[in-house]
């Protein structure tokens, strides 16, 4: 493809988005890993850049790194049961101390950026107690937000930072899970976005059960699966275990990890949040990549109107000639006028993703539907390697069932390997409706390919 059409293409993208997302709000969970690499300032400024596009923004720091730190320095012993700490009462104040750290260090990182930030205690807790036996002692479990508080800063234009400690009715403080925190100020937010940015976040196929229907990227990321997918996933992935010891030297393995992050982010989605987001902090430039472009950089979770197939309309038309120019110019489609498209319009089908066009097909019928051809099949380079143009065949196929044709055919000058892997099977010219033979030349040769129900 010609650079300048795909910069003008990812061009088109930005300004899109920045419009779509202009007073989103967005929760971004920053991993203590990440704090502590030597990406943060680049992080924190495009962090900073989103903020200015018009996004609203929170941040929740994790902590147990520095807490670990401090704790050990005060030689205080701790364990982990089911992902809490447990500690004895002199561990609190020290906790404390290590959370708004942290946050302290997201806040002076924001000011270097002329962005203000708040920290504040806006998180009501209580203590999780006595379960099965076990005293959680200092470890808490959210009640609820000062939302009201919160919503004024995000209105101010400031940036909320909220420590990994919620206090009761009386101040007492609780320590309590960051991952959890981001996951329930996003839901009682009803946020837009909310960002999960750790270090190696891949679904590496020989670490982790990919279903058939989930597409991985090149990168061994999941850019757009929907609750359906996630859960089939994260059945697939489970680890039979009735309890996972955690201490500092015997961490639960990477896979539980993220299999628990995939279980946070679909109880997010389920209660509101439009898309969670699991990125690659190692990564410079991940979180705009992400934001700012449709296939985006990382995973993606969505709950609603992400991306999908719909008919072709008008003012897609421009989108989907533009969208065919390249495989006109490759000679693997037939060059289309506007007005070619318009007197068609019914049969075409689009995929789009926040707007924009990425992929399109058209189910011509003839012979009073006893024939039909799926034509002027144009996929985005990007959203192919995502299995889009699978899914759109498939698509199409079933719309064909649902209307009782029985066979369906396709012309291919490059692409025959493709539809066979896909059930079409080589036929003859001779086998072709009369209306369509007769536009078929020995010059292009274009090759049949029929499948039959």
């Amino acid at each position: 493809m010609n650079p300048i059409i795909e910069k003008a293409r990812n061009i088109r993208d930005v300004i899109r988005y920045i419009k779509k997302f202009e007073g989103a709000t967005t929760v971004i969970y920053l991993d203590d890993e990440i704090i502590n690499s030597s990406l943060l300032p680049s992080h924190i400024r495009d962090i900073r850049l989103i903020h200015d596009a018009g996004l609203k923004v929170i941040i929740v720091p994790g902590a147990r790194k520095r807490i670990n730190e401090i704790l050990s320095q005060s030689k205080i012993d701790w364990k982990i049961h089911n992902g809490c700490r447990i500690t004895g009462p002199q561990a609190i104040p020290l906790i404390k101390m290590a959370a708004f750290d942290v946050s302290n260090t997201i806040m002076t990182a924001l000011a270097g950026e002329n962005i203000s930030a708040v920290i504040g205690n806006w998180v009501k807790a209580r203590g999780k107690g006595v379960l099965d036996g076990i005293d959680y002692a200092d470890s808490g479990e959210i009640e609820s937000f000062r939302i009201e508080a919160i919503t004024n800063c995000l209105n101010d234009g400031l940036i909320p930072i909220l420590p990994c400690i919620g206090w009761t009715a009386t101040g007492k403080p609780y320590n309590i899970s960051s991952l959890q925190l981001a996951n329930e100020i996003a839901i009682s937010l009803r946020a837009d976005k909310l960002f999960y940015i750790l270090p190696d976040t891949q679904f590496n196929p020989e670490e982790y059960n990919i279903p058939a229907n989930i597409n991985l990227s090149p990168e061994f990321n999941m850019p757009g699966i929907n609750l359906d997918e996630l859960h089939e996933f994260i059945e697939s992935n489970k680890i039979n275990s009735t309890e996972i010891e955690e201490t500092d030297k015997n961490t639960l393995p990477k896979k539980q990890k993220m299999i628990n992050l995939m279980s946070l982010a679909e109880q997010a989605c389920q209660k509101g949040v439009s898309r969670v987001h699991i990125l690659n902090g190692n990564i410079d430039g991940i979180i705009p990549c992400e934001i700012f472009s449709g296939i985006g950089s990382g995973t993606m979770i969505y709950n609603n109107d992400y991306g999908g197939f719909r008919p072709m309309k008008l003012k897609d038309i421009s989108a989907v000639l533009s969208l065919m120019d390249p495989f006109v110019s490759q000679g693997m489609l037939l060059p289309r006028t506007k007005q070619q498209l318009a007197e068609t319009i019914d049969d075409f089908m689009v995929y789009e993703v926040d707007g924009g066009i990425h992929a399109c097909a058209a189910l011509h019928l003839y012979d009073n539907g006893q024939q039909a051809e799926i034509a002027c099949v144009a996929v985005n380079e990007s959203y192919s390697k995502l299995g889009i143009g699978n899914k759109l065949i498939h698509y199409l196929l079933n719309k064909a069932k649902e209307q009782k044709i029985p066979t369906v055919f396709v012309l291919t000058t490059q692409t025959a390997d493709w539809f066979e892997k896909l059930g079409f099977k080589p036929d003859n010219v001779s086998s072709l409706p009369e209306k369509r033979k007769a536009k078929w030349t020995p010059e292009r040769n274009s090759k049949v390919l029929r499948i039959k129900f």
